[in-house]
């Protein structure tokens, strides 16, 4: 279980652990990716830790926010992010599902997924400083219970689709069961309490954990109609869409 946990923060992070060997090689999503809410939250923690620091020095909350954002930029090394914005590139770009892929493969921002990079950042800091209003711990738990729900839901493309190609490093590691996924879900809920602790109602909190799993279903679908399965883009693009969702329906119900 403790192996488990390091391959799940090596992958996800860059932060140090105490066997490097293999760092970032992906966890097997089946039997070890009960431990992905954890890192994510420990991610969120992470953000949370920066936010609080930055309003204590007297910045705005804008300007908390965005170093919140950016600090786990760093932690993650842009993991999602890059994602989100080949997955962006590949179905604006490409006109058939094999030029989609393509496109998404090759390492050149493209318009389309920067545009995507500046439209979700600006959602997410706006949506964690108007969180901010409530206090500084209320938005530091939403980014805990973001970071655990949105990467367990994140990873439901990769538990319905096949991988779109044959050869990529999707289609080479071991997809989540119905029952990992139930595991995932398990282990993302008790972050729940982090919002709920720190004032926000039950329902909000409900809703925003409903509207993740919405979203990331919503993206499975949507690449399964433009490249006919999931790639890692696929996964990243879902966490973050996951993400922007939940922060922005508890920033609605503060």
């Amino acid at each position: 279980m403790i192996e488990a946990f390091w391959t799940c923060l090596r992958f996800y992070t860059r932060l140090p652990t105490p066997a490097d060997a293999g760092a970032h090689a992906p966890p097997n999503f089946d039997s070890g990716g009960w431990a992905i809410p954890l890192v994510g939250a420990l991610i969120g923690a992470i953000g949370g830790g920066a936010l609080l620091i930055a309003l204590r020095l007297g910045l705005s909350e804008t300007l908390a926010a965005t170093l919140a954002i950016a600090t786990m930029a760093l932690v993650t090394g842009a993991l999602h992010e890059d994602g989100l914005a080949d997955f962006i590139d590949g179905i604006g770009g490409g006109a058939t599902p094999a030029r989609k892929l393509a496109i998404m493969r090759d390492s050149h921002l493209g318009a389309y997924g920067a545009l995507a990079l500046c439209l979700t950042s600006i959602l997410r800091v706006l949506a964690l400083a108007d969180l901010t209003h409530a206090g500084g711990q209320t938005a530091a738990a939403a980014l805990i219970f973001a970071g655990a729900a949105s990467r367990a839901a994140g990873l439901l493309p990769m538990g319905l689709l096949a991988p779109a190609r044959a050869d990529g490093a999707a289609a080479a590691v071991t997809p989540p069961s119905p029952r990992a996924l139930g595991a995932m879900a398990a282990k993302a809920s008790p972050a729940a309490l982090a919002p709920l602790l720190s004032g926000a109602g039950p329902l909000v909190v409900a809703l925003a954990l409903l509207l993740a799993y919405g979203t990331s279903l919503f993206v499975a679908r949507l690449a399964q109609r433009q490249i006919g399965g999931y790639t890692g883009d696929v996964l990243g693009a879902a966490q973050q869409a996951t993400e922007i969702v939940m922060l922005l329906t508890l920033s609605a119900g503060d």
